[in-house]
């Protein structure tokens, strides 16, 4: 099956370097590019990629807003891409509030080309881009600087089981269905039935917007 990827950046070398190298591989199909967010979420309107490769930083509408727009479509507007969103360090807020908005991730812009490549099948697969060395990190300081909502989101945790309420916590803390299946003592299978499941009760898009609810509901702490 091939994925279909729209590329969104201000610097035309980044955009044809990026679809260069992703158009070289069989499984992926590049569907276009845009110089910024407008036109990036106009061609994703038209086009219907799978993944979206989505600058932070652009003039005009930024990448934030752009993400917003394709994952919240208005009324008639069914198609929503998965958005992995290109940073650098530089913009930690800005990823954070994509995270927030629905996107399944983030991608360093200097990353080496394989990583690319394996970060849209990762995402085109349907879970989420979570380097536990960047991502926790993010979501933790700015967690930490807004304090935990504990209203509506603490109230939809106790639509959990308790098995699911401890894999929950191990997913914000960056552990891999491998590494959660070892603390518990499951089945990896087992792990990803509970995933799917958490993410189903808590009307979750996936793994990224797992994490940032976990800190926002106060089920996981800073620094924990």
């Amino acid at each position: 099956m091939t994925t279909r990827v729209l590329i969104v950046d201000d610097q035309a070398m980044v955009r044809a370097g990026f679809a260069a190298l992703l158009a070289a591989q069989s499984d992926i199909d590049v569907v276009g590019e845009a110089p910024d967010g407008a036109q990036g979420v106009e061609l994703g309107r038209r086009t219907r990629p799978d993944v979206v490769l989505m600058d932070v930083r652009m003039p005009g509408m930024d990448g934030l807003e752009a993400a917003r727009r394709l994952l919240s479509p208005p009324p008639g507007v069914t198609h929503r891409p998965r958005v992995l969103m290109l940073t650098t360090f530089d913009v930690d807020d800005y990823v954070y509030e994509a995270l927030r908005a629905g996107a399944s991730g983030f991608l360093l812009k200097d990353a080496p080309p394989a990583d690319l490549i394996a970060a849209v099948r990762v995402v085109a697969a349907g879970d989420a881009l979570l380097a536990p060395s960047v991502t926790r990190r993010l979501i933790a300081d700015f967690a930490r600087q807004r304090p935990a909502a504990r209203g509506k989101p603490a109230l939809r945790l106790k639509g959990l089981t308790e098995r699911e309420t401890e894999v929950l916590t191990l997913v914000a803390r960056g552990r891999s269905n491998g590494e959660i299946a070892q603390t518990l003592v499951l089945a990896e299978q087992t792990v990803k039935t509970h995933v799917s499941r958490v993410l189903t009760k808590l009307d979750l898009r996936d793994r990224a917007q797992a994490v940032v609810f976990a800190y926002e509901s106060g089920l996981v702490a800073p620094g924990e």
